[in-house]
Formats: structure tokens, C-alpha cells, sequence
């Protein structure tokens, strides 16, 4: 086929196929506006870490004040284009509201997130700096996003949480819904394949390894055979609860409780009791009382109990 065979059977896909924007009508977020948007958050909850040149303490106030109207203005367009996308009656006006609400939590996100810090570097025997963690940890960009995207989420603001923290899914492997409620000292470590959705809970203290999924057992459907969206489908997760790798957690009635321990590959879709700890033996799972002598081994290979 030539190029014009080509354009012509493309024009026709998107009349036929759909996924295109919407032409003559308004305009979606862009994508590339949202992930500058993402890089611009990390540079204001950690100012001097992801500059190119050194920032002095005098430099600080302009260069927060000049990030933060960047943000400011940039967070307004894409947020009115999500509410006029969702017809909005007023949605130049709402849009200037719901940033300014956004933007006053900043400083709560940020304390938070140094907690998040913290439990990164108390939780790895790996890290020798805080200045590592924050630079080098993939855990630190899809936490923090996903934290202001939360706010963006509890506010009302549609499509636009999502696509920000797909900018951290995207870089680092990890993929945290925006709706999911996460306690402070949270700590993800590696995070490649990790999943936590919509409606899961996380206390506070927790740390999950590579590959854990926190996720629905199923879906209620409507009478059309359609999912029925916004009901409780993740589990909650108690406090001081450590998760290792690829251990699978379902269901909306699902509770881990705090200072618990689940091991490797483990499959939960039942609560486990507090002070539990939850592993294979053979093929069997075992849930029983932690006791003080519990501890995992990490070896190159995997993590297994010694007990």
C-alpha cells in the first residue's frame, strides 16, 4: 500500500475503531503536560535534589516560588481540561479551587513522605545515605506520586491522579492506584511488580517486597455482565506489617493484621489474625502466632524461613 492507501484506511479506523480524541469537542490532558507535571512535584517536595546546579539556602524562596507558579498554572490547565471532559458546570472556576485546595496539602505530603524516606533507609541494609534514597530509590518517585495524586483523587478530580501515577508506574515497575489510602513509613522495596488497587488500605510501618499484588478476588457485575464500579475489592492491610515478594493478597474482606508477616509466594484471599505469621510449608499454607524467634534469611536466590 502506498502512504496515502495507508492514511486513508487510518481515517477510516478512527471513524469505525474510535480512540481518538475527541475532535470538536474538548480536549483530554496531555500526557506529556502531565509527566512534566510529576517532575515538577518531586522538585518541590525535595528542592535541591534534582537540579542541575547547586541551590544556596538564600536561592530557595525564589526557586519554590518560581517552581510553584509553574505547577500552579500547569496543574489549572489540566485539571479544567479533566473537568470539562466530565462536563463540569463551571470548570475554569472549580479547576482554580480544587488546585489551590491540591497545593495547600503539599507541605502534609511532604512530611509524610520523608516518613516514607526514612522507613526506606531504617529498612535497607543496602543504603548508606539518605541522599541514595531519595536519588536512586524507585520507591520514593512512585510513593510520592502517588501521594499528591491521592489528594487530586480525594478531591474529585477525574483521569488526571491516574495519569500520574502511570508516569511512576512507567518509570519504576510499581503500579499504586491513585485511591489506595497508604499510613506513613511506607517502604517498597525494589517495587518492581508490585500492585496495589483502588480500594486497598495500608497502615502505618508497612514494608512490601518485589511482585506483591494487593488486589480484587472478583468483581461484582451488573445485570449487562459489567463490573460494578467503586465497592471495597483490595484488602486493608494492618500497621508494622512486613509482606514479601510476590505474595498475592485479594479481596475486599481481606485483613492482614498488624505485626503480621507473610512470606514469599504466599496466596492470602482469607484474614490473617494480628502478631500472624503466614507461609508455605510444602504445599500447605501455615498461619500461626509470631513468635519472637521468626525471622526471614534473604539468600541471592530467595527469602525463606528459618524457624
Amino acid at each position: 500500500m502506498n502512504l496515502d492507501d495507508i492514511k486513508q484506511a487510518l481515517l477510516a479506523s478512527y471513524e469505525h475503531d474510535g480512540g481518538i480524541n475527541h475532535l470538536d469537542g474538548v480536549n483530554l490532558p496531555a500526557q506529556d503536560s502531565v509527566n512534566r507535571l510529576a517532575v515538577g512535584f518531586m522538585h518541590l517536595l525535595f528542592p535541591g535534589y534534582f537540579e542541575e546546579t547547586a541551590l544556596t539556602k538564600q536561592q530557595v524562596p525564589l526557586h519554590v516560588g518560581r517552581l510553584l507558579a509553574q505547577v500552579n498554572e500547569r496543574l489549572t490547565a489540566e485539571v479544567e481540561k479533566c473537568l470539562r471532559f466530565a462536563q463540569d458546570a463551571d470548570p475554569a472556576a472549580h479547576a482554580r479551587e480544587l488546585v489551590s485546595a491540591a497545593l495547600g496539602r503539599l507541605p502534609e505530603v511532604r512530611r509524610i513522605v520523608q516518613t516514607d524516606v526514612t522507613a526506606a533507609y531504617n529498612g535497607d541494609p543496602a543504603a548508606r545515605s539518605v541522599e541514595e534514597i531519595i536519588l536512586a530509590y524507585p520507591c520514593v518517585l512512585s510513593i510520592s506520586i502517588q501521594r499528591v495524586a491521592h489528594v487530586l483523587h480525594d478531591l474529585g478530580v477525574p483521569l488526571l491522579p491516574r495519569m500520574l501515577t502511570e508516569f511512576g508506574h512507567e518509570r519504576t515497575g510499581t503500579d499504586i492506584h491513585p485511591g489506595a489510602r497508604i499510613g506513613s513509613h511506607f517502604f517498597i522495596d525494589h517495587g518492581t511488580g508490585v500492585v496495589i488497587g483502588e480500594t486497598a488500605t495500608i497502615g502505618h510501618h508497612v514494608k512490601l517486597y518485589q511482585g506483591v499484588t494487593l488486589g480484587a478476588k472478583s468483581f461484582e457485575t451488573d445485570d449487562s455482565g459489567n463490573p460494578v464500579k467503586g465497592i471495597k475489592r483490595h484488602p486493608d492491610i494492618g500497621d508494622h506489617v512486613t509482606i514479601y515478594a510476590h505474595a498475592t493478597i485479594l479481596g475486599g474482606d481481606t485483613r492482614i493484621g498488624s505485626n503480621s508477616i507473610i512470606g514469599s509466594n504466599v496466596w492470602i484471599m482469607k484474614s490473617v489474625p494480628a502478631d500472624s505469621v503466614a507461609y508455605y510449608k510444602g504445599e500447605n499454607l501455615v498461619v500461626r502466632t509470631r513468635s519472637k524467634q521468626d525471622q526471614f534469611v534473604e539468600t541471592a536466590e530467595t527469602l525463606h524461613w528459618v524457624i
